[in-house]
């Protein structure tokens, strides 16, 4: 069935009220030690190549679309060089992706649960939304989220503070998304609590 022009753009007008609404960003900053994963999994979120990723020196940034927000997240490297200089990386962040290697050695482990510990604690990320990945969850050795949160003590020392704990690997990027997409609703919700004071 043929429709002139001009109906096609009537009924264009009265069903599409122009264009949509821009969607909302927030800068993220992302941090966790080398081999924690995080390259790989931002790579994936935004489709591009995994297979000849090395450890981020310095930092990087990616704007990460999603349906209802874009997120642009500043990957800090996570060499011994480079975290005593992540603080300065911090100002303007409006939440906070945590990636930890769940299938670590005992001492890796222990020095992500330091990093996670001093930036919760950060003056410029406490009250900040966080995300915090147990990635690597396809492997043999990983660890529960359950396991992490306890080794990590979340509970007493997240307390009144706005987290996800999720496991991640990069063979179930639907998983990471959806766990993108709860920060996400952290973010609106302390956008709304900010326009209320």
């Amino acid at each position: 069935m043929f429709f002139p022009l001009q109906i096609l753009q009537y009924l264009w007008t009265l069903c599409c009220k122009g264009q949509p609404p821009p969607r909302p960003e927030y800068d993220l900053v992302c941090i966790g030690l080398t081999g924690s994963g995080k390259t790989s999994l931002l790579s994936r979120l935004c489709s591009e190549a995994t297979d000849n990723i090395g450890p981020t020196t310095g930092f990087s940034i990616k704007a990460v679309p999603f349906q209802n927000a874009i997120l642009n997240v500043k990957e800090l490297g996570g060499a011994d060089s480079i975290k005593k200089y992540w603080s300065r990386y911090y100002q303007g962040s409006q939440g906070v992706v945590f990636v930890l290697d769940s299938a670590s050695t005992d001492e890796d482990l222990e020095m992500a649960r330091t990093e996670l510990h001093s930036a919760l604690q950060h003056p410029q990320l406490c009250t900040l939304p966080f995300l915090i990945l147990a990635n690597h969850q396809d492997k043999p050795a990983a660890r529960t989220t359950q396991e992490i949160k306890k080794y990590f003590e979340l509970e007493p020392l997240a307390r009144g503070k706005s987290w996800i704990l999720e496991g991640s690997s990069v063979d179930n990027i639907d998983a990471v998304k959806q766990s993108f997409t709860q920060l996400i609703e952290l973010l609106e919700d302390k956008d709304q609590d900010t326009g209320r004071i």
